[in-house]
């Protein structure tokens, strides 16, 4: 039986474990381990960003990309069904004291004019500005919706001009490429597991 509830129950092949057994090894934390060092340079060139850091796994990097973009007080707009909102266990608030706030979809399709319109940048001493929208490519929780390219790019110029980050929980981001041969540079942040 094929079991496709999610890539989290695969289990490596004897081929893999063999490859895994023979991999050149170091200690990644003092930049020795070229397995990481290759994979991270190939990652930050595929997306045109200046560096890219693995995580062991897609929560934590949601988590570190966030802590990044958001300063405790303000606020996070993400799809009300997107696995920061719905499977993180809240670690926005609990790690980084931000509030996150979201917007209804249908399946996660986004529609950039959903988030601008909760949106509220630079809301006052008193109230929760936005400072980062999160968007999810495939959605998960949607049944692996692809996001379309035109809405991202979209979304990415109309937040800018409110000084709003965009950062994309990529756990899927190699679903979303077969799909549309697309790599997005768009995007402020792009953890994803590799």
């Amino acid at each position: 039986m094929i079991d496709l509830r999610s890539d989290t129950v695969t289990r490596p092949s004897p081929e893999m474990r063999a490859a895994i057994a023979a991999a050149p090894v170091g200690d990644d934390v003092y930049g020795d381990d070229p397995t990481v060092n290759s994979l991270e340079e190939r990652v930050a060139e595929l997306f045109g960003m200046e560096a890219a850091l693995f995580t062991p796994t897609g929560s934590l990097a949601n988590q570190l990309a966030i802590r990044m973009l958001v300063a405790p007080g303000e606020e996070l707009l993400c799809e009300t069904t997107s696995h920061i909102a719905r499977a993180e266990l809240g670690a926005a608030a609990v790690f980084s004291g931000i509030t996150t706030r979201t917007w209804p979809s249908e399946r996660g399709l986004l529609r950039a004019d959903d988030p601008l319109a909760i949106a509220h940048p630079n809301a006052g001493p008193y109230l929760v500005s936005t400072t980062a929208i999160a968007i999810e490519n495939t959605h998960n929780f949607g049944g692996g919706t692809v996001q379309s390219i035109d809405e991202i790019k979209r979304l990415r110029s109309e937040s800018k001009k409110l000084g709003i980050s965009l950062h994309l929980d990529g756990a899927r981001i190699w679903n979303a490429h077969v799909a549309t041969q697309v790599f997005s540079r768009a995007i402020d942040l792009v953890p994803q597991l590799v």
